[in-house]
């Protein structure tokens, strides 16, 4: 007797959604218009989300970071080749707020000086300290101290130069950057800061001041002076992104839905993401890139991208920068908080307009990635690649959050941060090199994976074991990574498509 055929992660999807059209024509649900609480910005208020979570409720559903797309048929857009993240409409609402309480603890205070570091970061840089080796250090420990300080120092006389060298700070960053001089080595490097000491200060008052004029102008306006609809992110198989104008106030109402319930489950392991000061500025960063972004909108994993920067540039204002836990930000003086908020958005813009075909309708430079990645993967270790063919294993079923998200669901904030070091000193870190680096991180459980069949597979690959993992383990991977880059780039002529045509929309 023969055995039944193989189940693929596409039929057992197909055969999931039958019920997508159940409770169609139900009636819609009263549509609530906003109290007049607001805060400084036109936000609804703590006390006004509270009474509408009590009038609303709607269904919950997990958040893998991105799924692909079903028709309304039941069946999935993979021959379309469309995929695109949870849908903004079947989004669990946003509870009641919980935050946590303060507790005021040693070293992770304020600096004395922010106000220097607020006008010019370079500030700071006179204030980086080194302590004492203690007297029964070991000959190693003496080594490493030292030359953490020489290579702080190196980093001090590249940024205090009048003109920077973006060749000598890239060249630097590639193998990490130190805690102290990171916020405005990954401003330079992004281009939000200019290189030229004597514009830099009045190009950071006038970028922040412009933020923080956009963030009134969108909360009055909605959709801060376009005439173009708001894209929500929510992408159907077929159809092009819909779009709902606020009521009223002009708040795009299904944007700020969507927002306010990604932002709370973001991070949620780490006390700084459940600060109200935290989610609160990280909603108006995500709202205010989304609004002037229409091709795209917001689509959830935005919402991981933007917090390596937030931390960073958060820490840089604190005594001591390890802010994870320990340090509600509301304490903080208004004009850092602004500050920060400000200096997270330009950031996150210049992030994403390098990879902005991750985000537009279809999501075109994802698909290109998982599609590079399967090919790459065969040419590294063709076992493997053959292995997850064999299994039904599709490489859109987990490397579609890894491109989304940049690997941030897979590894910690703190990793994230230093192989965003890396990125940064890439020409196109966050495109072509965080392919490498995600096949780096593929064929390294081959030994596992070659073991496991589908169901193993996939539940393996959702939950890798990098919870415990260092510096040193990034470090590691990006050297891999590095390695697989020098051989196969500029390769594409010779890599085939499973179609068997030759890959040109990603130089491999």
């Amino acid at each position: 007797m023969s055995p039944p055929p193989r189940r693929t992660y596409t039929s057992f999807l197909s055969n999931t959604h039958n019920d997508w059209d159940a409770g169609e024509d139900e009636e819609e649900e009263e549509e609530l218009g906003y109290d007049d609480d607001e805060d400084e910005f036109g936000l609804p208020s703590i006390a006004s989300m509270r009474r509408k979570s009590n009038r609303l409720s709607r269904s919950k559903v997990n958040d893998p970071g991105g799924t692909l797309n079903t028709t309304r048929n039941g069946g999935t857009s993979v021959a379309q080749g469309t995929w695109s993240l949870d849908s903004g409409d079947i989004a669990e609402e946003r509870g009641i707020p919980n935050y946590p309480t303060a507790k005021k603890s040693e070293g992770k205070i304020l600096r004395p000086q922010y106000k220097e570091i607020l006008r010019d970061p370079a500030n700071s840089l006179h204030l980086i300290s080194h302590p004492n080796i203690p007297p029964n250090a070991s000959p190693k420990e003496v080594e490493a101290h030292s030359a953490r300080i020489g290579r702080i120092n190196k980093f001090k006389r590249i940024l205090q130069a009048s003109s920077i060298s973006l060749s000598d700070l890239r060249d630097s960053a590639w193998s990490g950057l130190p805690e102290e001089v990171r916020a405005m080595s990954w401003q330079i490097l992004l281009g939000y800061l200019p290189t030229s000491s004597e514009r830099r200060v009045a190009a950071l008052e006038r970028k922040r001041k412009e933020y923080l004029d956009g963030v009134r102008q969108a909360f009055e306006r909605g959709t801060a002076g376009s005439d173009a609809p708001v894209a929500t992110g929510v992408v159907g198989a077929g159809s092009q992104p819909t779009a709902n104008r606020g009521r009223g106030r002009g708040l795009d109402e299904a944007l700020w839905h969507q927002i306010s319930i990604d932002v709370p489950r973001t991070n949620p392991h780490l006390e700084l993401y459940q600060y109200e000061a935290t989610q609160r500025s990280l909603e108006r960063i995500l709202y205010v890139w989304a609004i002037r972004h229409p091709a795209s909108g917001y689509v959830q994993g935005i919402n991981d991208l933007v917090t390596p920067f937030w931390q960073v540039f958060l820490g840089s204002y604190i005594t001591d920068p390890d802010i994870e836990f320990g340090m509600d930000p509301g304490q903080l003086p208004r004009p850092v908080l602004d500050a920060v908020e400000a200096d997270s958005s330009w950031c996150l813009t210049k992030l994403l307009d390098g990879i902005q075909d991750n985000h537009v309708f279809a999501q075109p430079g994802i698909q290109r990635q998982v599609a590079a990645l399967r090919d790459l993967t065969t040419r590294i270790d063709a076992g493997l690649a053959k292995h997850l063919e064999n299994e039904g294993v599709e490489f859109i079923q987990f490397s579609f959050r890894w491109m989304n998200c940049l690997l941030m669901r897979e590894v910690s904030v703190k990793n994230t941060i230093r192989m965003w070091d890396t990125y940064l000193a890439e020409e196109q870190g966050f495109s072509d090199f965080h392919l490498y680096v995600c096949a780096a991180f593929l064929v390294k459980w081959t030994d596992k994976l070659q073991k496991m069949d589908f169901q193993e597979v996939m539940m393996f690959l959702q939950a890798l074991p990098t919870r415990n993992w260092t510096e040193k383990d990034i470090e590691l991977l990006l050297s891999e990574a590095f390695i697989w880059q020098s051989l196969f780039r500029g390769s594409k002529a010779h890599i085939k498509s499973s179609a068997g045509t030759p890959l040109s929309a990603l130089t491999l």
